[in-house]
């Protein structure tokens, strides 16, 4: 666009800005996303440097217009709103921390060495059923015990481990 005819689209968008602006209001259906457009249409005819004639100023003002108005909106769409961003910025990690997992891990430590302490005969039934997953009959018959007998070592393990967690056992 020659000198001339950018300085000639310039003019007119200005002397028709409010008209322009209306229009463009009503196409993208927001006078602030219109007013936003036409500002950028304003630069873009100012950097212009094509040669021929404009048979129509308005529209061809007006598309350039609606084109801006549409690659804004898109650019909105991408965009994440602070709402959003507040949102996200409250979601609670589901992960435990570190201190949680050393606290875990130190009690597991605890609980395995009260487990030892115990007569080799409950550690071993409390160690098949809770973590060998037996079943109480399955146990009895490889230690060639009765069921009551494992029953019972598992209740006098299981008080052993209870009163080794409480703060005065």
């Amino acid at each position: 666009m020659t000198e001339q005819i950018a300085s000639g689209l310039v003019d007119y968008l200005t002397r028709h800005y409010a008209a322009i602006k209306s229009r463009l209001g009503r196409i993208v259906g927001s006078p602030d996303l219109a007013s936003d457009a036409l500002q950028d249409t304003w630069l873009r005819l100012q950097a212009r440097d094509e040669p021929g004639g404009i048979q129509n100023p308005g529209s061809y003002i007006l598309r350039i217009g609606v084109n801006i108005a549409i690659d804004m909106r898109r650019r909105q769409s991408r965009a994440v709103s602070l709402d959003e961003v507040n949102a996200a910025m409250e979601l609670v990690d589901p992960a435990p921390g570190t201190e949680h997992v050393a606290q875990v891990r130190s009690d597991v430590q605890e609980v395995l060495r009260h487990i030892e302490e115990l007569p080799k005969r409950q550690r071993s039934v409390i160690v098949m059923v809770h973590f060998d997953g037996l079943a109480q009959k399955e146990v009895a018959e490889m230690l060639g015990i009765s069921l009551r007998t494992v029953e019972s070592d598992l209740k006098k393990a299981h008080d052993y481990l209870i009163a080794c967690r409480e703060p005065d056992g």
